[in-house]
């Protein structure tokens, strides 16, 4: 199917402007063939203040179990994209998701970050409590606000490892 011009046009200026975003972190790993079976878990590297304060008022908001707060880091329009669950878009809607789900000692760490002008990222790992190995990863994307503040956009995670399933009889 042929894409209409302006959608060409719009994805080599996303393509492109990518290019220009500061990124901070180490250089991209190799993938391992069998993840988490003793793979060395990434290094942290430490974002600019600002989205430092998105972890941690993250962090303070699941560990209180206070859905309001957490919905209030995201930008109004912004998304939460669980793992097994359709997508959660809006405040409301994510103060509902997170009912019932926040709470616990979470701890969240920074693998790679970067910002261009309005929008940025924050890829990281989580783990709980005192667990000597991270439970997952996340992304978030981020959105400025008009008061320059930065708020969610998007965020998605995913445990490093799932269940296993009962070997047949």
């Amino acid at each position: 199917m042929a894409l209409p011009m302006r959608s060409v046009l719009s994805v080599a200026g996303l393509v492109l402007g990518v290019g220009t975003l500061r990124a901070q972190g180490a250089p991209p790993p190799s993938i391992p063939s069998a993840p988490d079976r003793g793979a060395p878990e990434l290094p942290s590297v430490t974002p600019p203040p600002a989205l430092e304060r998105i972890l941690r008022d993250y962090e303070r908001a699941w560990r209180a179990g206070d859905a309001a707060g957490l919905a209030a880091l995201f930008a109004p329009d912004g998304f939460v994209l669980p793992g097994g669950a359709a997508p959660v878009r809006g405040r409301a809607a994510i103060q509902r998701a997170y009912t019932g789900q926040a709470g616990g000692p979470l701890r969240l760490r920074v693998l790679a970050y970067a910002t261009a002008d309005t929008v940025g990222y924050l890829l990281g790992a989580f783990a709980y409590g005192d667990a000597p190995r991270d439970a997952g990863k996340f992304t978030l994307t981020l959105r400025r606000a008009a008061d320059g503040s930065w708020r969610i956009f998007s965020d998605m995670d995913n445990p490093n490892a799932y269940p296993r399933r009962p070997a047949p009889p």
